[in-house]
């Protein structure tokens, strides 16, 4: 399997409590892209059908226009609105190029019922960011 550039930095991962078999497995359900400096993957007040994997690159985390966080290699993004059932609650503006795994709520949902640790590995992200 290919080496995410976050492992090459020794970066946190979303990916740090599985398996390299566990990372294979998701990373296959996902759709690998990359997208241009500008490009805002998720819109804030906007239906949840994708979730994605920062494998390379910064996205500013924007509410009403105003950044709240920066995200980087191996952060989820676009979880919270999947697991919540609801609109979503911010937006994803990409600061640089980005290399992401892309994955539609479907996906993210079937990977939750397969795999109670990925489950359990988004809730945990979703609820650091509740505040």
């Amino acid at each position: 399997m290919r080496e995410h550039h976050f492992e090459r930095l020794g970066m946190a991962s979303f990916f740090d409590s599985f398996t390299p078999q566990e990372v294979a497995r998701i990373s296959a359900k996902g759709r690998h892209v990359t997208l241009p400096e500008g490009w805002s993957p998720i819109w804030e007040r906007t239906p949840a059908d994708k979730a994605y994997i920062l494998i390379d690159g910064t996205v500013s985390v924007r509410k009403g226009g105003a950044e709240i966080a920066q995200l980087g290699p191996g952060e989820f993004m676009g979880e919270q609105a999947i697991l919540g059932h609801s609109l979503r609650t911010a937006s994803i503006v990409a600061l640089t190029p980005l290399e992401v795994i892309h994955f539609t709520s479907e996906t993210v949902r079937e990977l939750c019922d397969q795999m109670p640790k990925f489950k359990a590995a988004l809730e945990a992200v979703a609820g650091s960011r509740l505040g």
